[in-house]
């Protein structure tokens, strides 16, 4: 007479455990379950000038841009103020350049860029600091 109740005791907890098992594993990239596509994320790299580097107000950077099919995804600001870019495909990634705002002086700022994608677990943010001299 218990054994019905503890069998289904086991197939509750079996069930939990695997609908919290697929809660845990789901964001694991490889496109496993619910017909979740995988993405491959951009990656930013060779930020220049360096972080923390003293440069004058209007000054040019540039990075890169990897895993990013589309220039209009990315998006550039400067302590808030939107940054006009340029880009170059260079097939495997682009090359990015923006100049710093000129009405910013005697300042650290952060170049700040957002990548978004048609999925949103596949945004990523990054950026760096520079400090903006007088002139």
């Amino acid at each position: 007479m218990k054994t019905p109740r503890l069998l289904a005791l086991f197939f509750i907890a079996a069930c939990f455990s695997t609908v919290n098992a697929s809660e845990h594993h789901g964001g694991h990239g490889g496109g496993g379950g619910g017909g979740e596509k995988s993405c491959a994320k951009p990656q930013l790299t060779k930020f220049t000038p360096a972080h923390l580097a003293s440069v004058a107000p209007g000054s040019a950077f540039s990075f890169l841009a990897f895993n990013v099919s589309k220039p209009e995804q990315i998006h550039v600001t400067v302590k808030t103020i939107p940054v006009e870019v340029t880009t170059e495909d260079k097939d495997t990634f682009f090359l990015v350049k923006g100049q710093l705002p000129t009405d910013l002086v005697n300042t650290t700022a952060r170049i700040n860029i957002k990548v978004n994608s048609k999925i949103s677990r596949c945004d990523v943010e990054n950026g760096w600091l520079v400090k903006i001299t007088e002139k």
